[in-house]
């Protein structure tokens, strides 16, 4: 099965909203953010986040948390992310609940 890709967008193509998709990297050093572009552009919703971390406000993971993108999270990190815990405290009447970490 070859799974190269010529550009971004066709390589998140397949992920439906509510997909569960594990993040590597450690912080914000080398994530694939050509990746996280794409799937911000391709308006790709309810997703659950495994990861180290959730990014930082504007950057990584955290453009998803801002759009709304996002319906939990798994992470041992998220101190620097102040959309994060904005969503924490005040949830979205659009979403059943706030953004959730386990």
């Amino acid at each position: 099965m070859d799974k190269t890709y010529s550009s971004a967008s066709e390589a998140v193509a397949d992920i439906p909203d509510g997909a569960s998709i594990a993040v590597g990297r450690f912080g914000l050093c080398g994530i694939l953010t050509a990746l996280i572009t794409a799937l911000r552009e391709q308006g790709t919703g309810d997703l659950e986040l495994i990861s180290n971390n959730c990014g930082v406000d504007d950057w990584g993971l955290g453009v998803l948390l801002a759009d709304r993108r996002v319906r939990r999270v798994v992470a041992s990190y998220v101190g620097e992310n102040r959309e994060f815990a904005r969503q924490w405290h005040q949830p979205s009447p659009h979403h059943r609940g706030p953004c959730r970490i386990t």
